[in-house]
Formats: structure tokens, C-alpha cells, sequence
């Protein structure tokens, strides 16, 4: 048997009563079509993310944890549902205002290096570029490529070009062209993952200072399995929705260490995912017994019993 708890509170961490979502997906929907083939990469997701907050999407591949931060990024659009970032409705959004998102409202971190740096200009020039075009005058972003790359401990090395630098040095970089023009959303797409530990960990030491200093909602794709002691929140995606989240909280009690709440996500139909190692675990099939008992609903796999026909 397995008992599953409401949680005290499913808000978000850092998420104030009564105030709306930052990103905001409800009944998501994108699918793919190649000749006669569909593949449907989000089936139906919900996710709320609040202002301010440090949170990760993990999910094996092909769960549609990459194809979500595509479409929070406005490089792809969904199918169906419902996407909000800030104001913006992003299933509605035409081209031209797509392109001022991505501009100045959302930064993006790639995994490759290559895809966030021009190789020939180097760490100061790169950080000037988006604002260069986006007219701010040269001289000022001139002091604010310095200002970032200081901020991501880099200022004495803003005139070295990429290939000067370490892999955690230029995504370190990444970071600052993705802040350039003051962006309230940044994302990171495997910010890590061609990084030993030491430099994973320094990268996402820069992250977590600029969401405390900047106050940027910062929202990560990984796969890293240390990253629940490094964001607010995590949520894991299985086929194209999310199905559990990890909460990390902090107790106030001398020598105890910030502790992880798991909790299964409920959509607003009333469906959840049960772990899939608790499924196994349990043998339980295509059906299940489910109860209500007091605070709480118990789980139970299909007896013989239950499966036999009235004859």
C-alpha cells in the first residue's frame, strides 16, 4: 500500500498568497508532424513558476523538459493550451513581438559554448553585442559588459577571447550576454553539462548570486543529480508532463541542513503521476485501488479479486 499526502501548500517556493505566476503553462500542448508521423512532445503540462524563484526540470530524454524551455524562450510555439510569461501570452504572440521577446525579456544559456559566444570578439565585446543592438550608445554598454563580467567573477579577464578561457569561464560569459539587456527570465539548457563537478559548481554559485542580487527568475534544464541542493524547487517531467516536485526547505534548528519535500503534482483534472520505481515496486498495473483515508489517499494494486468478472 502507499500512501500518498496532500501537501500543506503546493505554491511554489518564494511565491507570495495571491500573486499570479510569473511563467504560467496550463493544459500544454506541442506536437510535431514529419510527413505521416505526430510525435507529441508535451501532453497536457501545467507548471507555475513564481517571480524570482531558482527552480530545475529534470526528466530523462525525450520527457519534453527541451522542448518547454524552447517555447519559454519563444524559439518554438505550443500546439495547444495555455502559456504565460509576465503579461505576455506566448501561444498568441506574433513574430515580430516574438522577436522583441527574445531580445529583451528573456536570456538564454545553451550547453555548447559555441552557440553563446562569438569565438573572435572577446568576454566584454561579447556582453555588448545584444545591447549594441538593441541602440543602447556604446559607451554604456561598455560599463555594463564590464559590470556583469565582474559579477560572474570575470572582470579581470574580460579582454581574453573564448578560446583563452576555461569551460566554466565562457559559461560564465554566457551568463552575462544572457543578462545584457536586463532580462527579467533567464534560461539554461544544460548550463553544466559539459563540466567537471568543480566548475559545475561554480556556475551554478554565479546563478544563484544573480537570482539573490538581481532578483531574475531563473529556470534550468538538467540532468545534474546534485541540483536539488542548488535551486528552490525541482520538477521532474515524465511524457510530456510533470509528475513529481522536490521542494527544498530549510530548518531553523542548530546543525540541521536544508531538507527536500517530494510531493506528486495534481493537475487541474485531478491527475498525478505516481513514481514509476513505486509503481514497480508495487506491481500495480493498468488499474489501482484507490481510498480516501482521513488525510490522505491510499494507492493499492488490483487484487485477483478485483479483476474477475461477474459471470
Amino acid at each position: 500500500m502507499q500512501a500518498i499526502r496532500a501537501p500543506q501548500s503546493s505554491t511554489p517556493a518564494g511565491h507570495e498568497a495571491g500573486e499570479p505566476p510569473y511563467i504560467h503553462c496550463e493544459d500544454l500542448f506541442k506536437i510535431y508532424k514529419t510527413d505521416d508521423l505526430e510525435v507529441v512532445a508535451l501532453r497536457g503540462l501545467d507548471l507555475r513558476v513564481a517571480r524570482g524563484e531558482m527552480m530545475a526540470i529534470v526528466g530523462a530524454s525525450g520527457s519534453g523538459k527541451s522542448t518547454l524551455l524552447n517555447i519559454l524562450a519563444g524559439l518554438d510555439q505550443p500546439s495547444a493550451g495555455r502559456v504565460t510569461v509576465g503579461d505576455r501570452d506566448l501561444l498568441t504572440t506574433d513574430e515580430d513581438d516574438l522577436v522583441r521577446y527574445r531580445r529583451v525579456e528573456v536570456g538564454f544559456v545553451w550547453q555548447q559554448t559555441g552557440r553563446n559566444l562569438i569565438p573572435y570578439l572577446t568576454a566584454e565585446q561579447n556582453v555588448e553585442v545584444p545591447m549594441i543592438l538593441e541602440g543602447r550608445p556604446r559607451h554604456e554598454a561598455r560599463a555594463r559588459a564590464v559590470t556583469l563580467l565582474e559579477q560572474v567573477g570575470l572582470g579581470e579577464k574580460r579582454a581574453r577571447k573564448p578560446n583563452e578561457m576555461s569551460g566554466g569561464e565562457q559559461q560564465r560569459v554566457a551568463i552575462a550576454v544572457a543578462l545584457a539587456n536586463d532580462p527579467p527570465l533567464l534560461l539554461a539548457d544544460e548550463p553544466t553539462g559539459e563540466l567537471d563537478s568543480a566548475t559545475a559548481d561554480e556556475v551554478f554559485g554565479v546563478l544563484r548570486a544573480l537570482n539573490r542580487d538581481l532578483s531574475v527568475t531563473i529556470v534550468i534544464v538538467t540532468h545534474d543529480r546534485q541540483i536539488t541542493q542548488r535551486v528552490d524547487r525541482v520538477v521532474a517531467m515524465r511524457d510530456g508532463r510533470t509528475s513529481t516536485e522536490l521542494v527544498r526547505h530549510v530548518q531553523f534548528t542548530r546543525g540541521a541542513e536544508a531538507g527536500v519535500d517530494e510531493f506528486a503534482v495534481v493537475d487541474r483534472s485531478g491527475r498525478l503521476q505516481i513514481p514509476r520505481d513505486y509503481l514497480d515496486q508495487l506491481d500495480i498495473g493498468a488499474r489501482a485501488r484507490i481510498e480516501l483515508a482521513g488525510d490522505h489517499v491510499e494507492v493499492r494494486p488490483e487484487s485477483a479479486q478485483d479483476g474477475r468478472r461477474p459471470s
